[in-house]
């Protein structure tokens, strides 16, 4: 897809502010000096058995972008695709679930579209607003900053494990609650810092883990900022059950092609162990923040997002430019 995009022309639209060419997690569209949209869409196949709990995981990934990027979900449309022979029970239970984290999100469903498909799919494109001065992107991180993760890794093994009927009921009890928590808390907490700091220059970078695995989405981030990331594989929360589904082997498909797409650029020290290796590279479905931050306000950073239930982890830095891109100890 990227080498497709690469091809595009870019609209030739000043008000254009973020577009597709740096793999940014939404696009922003200026309406005026104070206000901007932040525009994304994202859907998903079943993750989870219950369809009220998938409805709240789908619409809590397709919030995930409109946080991350610093702004405020005002309004969505779903998508659905839904099998001819399907229950129209099972329809409205997801429905409902993402009513439920739409309705939490204070993002009013505006109504949608739907198609007959074999393979179930659901999902929303999303609307928010965003003060065009103070759009967090994926990239501005700067050497010496400290790299902040919001939620625990491991919920595409978890989901992998459970698909076979091997993941214990604690694991999927932590990778649900994780994937149905809003990234809200964490990105108001960020807003809170700035605006308490009086330094909206704080916040250097921001994104959030999804498809791609925390090294795929850092790989973004140290690439766009023209930099390198040194991690701590030690400081990586990760989800309850996680390492044991890895060392299980199992590894969905995307995990395999993230680690195809990214291994070139990291270098493991001998003592990161195969599971957690593998787990660097596990797709996630409505991840965390990973947020750069000037060192002198990381501490203060984590505070407030403490104060807020929000788990941060500063489990590295980012260092000049240098091969290999990512370095992992």
């Amino acid at each position: 897809m990227d080498s497709v995009l690469r091809r595009l022309p870019r609209p030739n639209d000043p008000n254009l502010l973020v577009g597709f060419e740096t793999s940014d997690d939404a696009g922003v569209y200026r309406l005026s000096d104070e206000m901007a949209l932040v525009q994304t869409v994202d859907f998903l196949t079943p993750i989870a058995d219950d369809p009220f709990t998938f409805g709240q995981v789908a619409a809590a990934n397709s919030l995930s972008d409109i946080y991350a990027m610093g702004g405020k979900p005002v309004s969505a449309l779903s998508i659905v695709g839904f099998p001819p022979n399907g229950e129209a029970a099972v329809l409205e239970q997801i429905l409902r679930g993402g009513l439920s984290k739409m309705d939490e999100a204070r993002c009013t469903v505006l109504g949608g579209h739907s198609v007959r498909d074999d393979d179930l799919k659901f999902g929303y494109a999303v609307t928010g607003v965003i003060d065009p001065r103070r759009i967090w992107r994926n990239i501005g991180a700067r050497p010496g900053d400290v790299l902040i993760l919001t939620k625990a890794i491991g919920t595409g093994v978890i989901a992998t494990a459970l698909k076979a009927g091997k993941a214990s009921d604690g694991a999927v009890d932590a990778a649900i609650e994780s994937m149905t928590r809003l990234n809200r808390e964490a990105a108001e907490g960020l807003h809170t810092f700035e605006e308490s700091a009086h330094d909206g220059a704080a916040i250097h970078a921001v994104t959030d883990i999804t498809g791609f695995g925390l090294l795929g989405h850092a790989r973004e981030m140290a690439a766009g900022s023209n930099v390198s990331f040194h991690i701590g594989h030690a400081k990586i929360p990760f989800l309850r059950g996680a390492r044991e589904a890895s060392r299980g082997g199992f590894l969905a498909g995307g995990l395999k092609s993230n680690r195809d797409f990214v291994e070139s650029c990291v270098s493991f020290t001998t003592d990161v162990p195969e599971d957690v290796r593998a787990l660097l590279f596990d797709p996630q479905t409505s991840g965390g923040l990973l947020i750069a931050v000037g060192k002198e306000h990381a501490a203060a950073v984590c505070a407030v997002l403490e104060q807020r239930s929000v788990r941060a982890a500063q489990i590295g830095e980012v260092t000049p430019k240098g091969s290999p891109l990512l370095r992992i100890d």
